[in-house]
C-alpha cells in the first residue's frame, strides 16, 4: 500500500517522533553514518506531510542497550507521549532501535494502535491497528530479539575462546620454560662433552 494513503490528516495534526539510538557510547563514535541514516527519516516524514516543525527527535537514549527499556528516558518518554495521543507517527531506522525486546516491542504496538499512531521504519510505513501490518511488525520485533540473542551467543563464545586460549598459554608457559632450561641444559653438556 502507498505510504500516503495511510497517513491521514488527522495524523499529520499531530507531532512526529523520531526515535534514535545506537547501542554503545562506542558505535555512536565510530558508527556516524548510521546515526546520519537516522537523522535523516526526517526527510521521510516532511515528504509525508509534516512540518519540519512538528518533528521531535528523541535520541537521549544514545549509547543504551535496547536490551530493556526500564533504564531508557527517552523511549519512556515516547511510549507516554503516543499513550497522550500526541504522537502521528513514531519513526525508527528499524525496529531494533526502538526495542530488542518483544515485552517492549509488543507494549509499544499495542499503544500505537490505541492511539491511531503510525510507526515508519526504513522499509515503509505501518499501521499497528491493521492486522498485516502488526504481523510484519510483530516478525521484525521477533527478529530483533533473536539477533540480539545471536550477538550475546557470539560475544560469549568469543570471550570463552579466549579464556580457553589465555589458560593454555598460563598452563604452558611454565612448561615452555622448563624445556628451555632442559634444552639449554642439555646444550651446555654436549659443549661439555660429558
Amino acid at each position: 500500500m502507498n505510504e500516503k494513503l495511510k497517513v491521514q490528516s488527522h495524523h499529520l495534526e499531530r507531532s512526529a517522533y523520531l526515535y534514535i539510538r545506537q547501542s554503545s557510547m562506542r558505535q555512536v563514535m565510530e558508527n556516524v553514518e548510521s546515526t546520519k541514516r537516522q537523522y535523516d527519516l526526517r526527510g521521510r516524514a516532511i515528504g509525508l506531510g509534516w512540518r519540519d516543525d512538528q518533528i521531535i527527535v528523541i535520541d537521549s537514549d544514545q549509547g543504551e542497550s535496547g536490551a530493556s527499556a526500564s533504564w531508557r528516558e527517552g523511549f519512556q518518554h515516547l511510549v507516554s507521549d503516543v499513550g497522550m495521543g500526541r504522537a502521528g507517527i513514531v519513526m525508527g531506522l528499524e525496529v531494533s532501535r526502538l526495542a530488542r525486546n518483544n515485552a517492549d516491542w509488543h507494549r509499544l504496538l499495542e499503544i500505537c494502535a490505541l492511539a491511531d499512531t503510525l510507526i515508519l521504519d526504513e522499509d515503509g510505513v505501518y499501521d499497528p491497528a491493521n492486522f498485516n501490518d502488526r504481523l510484519l511488525l510483530g516478525l521484525k520485533g521477533t527478529m530483533s530479539e533473536a539477533e540480539l540473542h545471536v550477538i550475546k551467543a557470539r560475544l560469549r563464545g568469543g570471550i570463552l575462546n579466549k579464556c580457553v586460549a589465555v589458560s593454555i598459554v598460563a598452563l604452558c608457559r611454565p612448561a615452555l620454560s622448563m624445556m628451555r632450561l632442559a634444552m639449554s641444559f642439555s646444550i651446555r653438556t654436549l659443549k661439555s662433552g660429558r
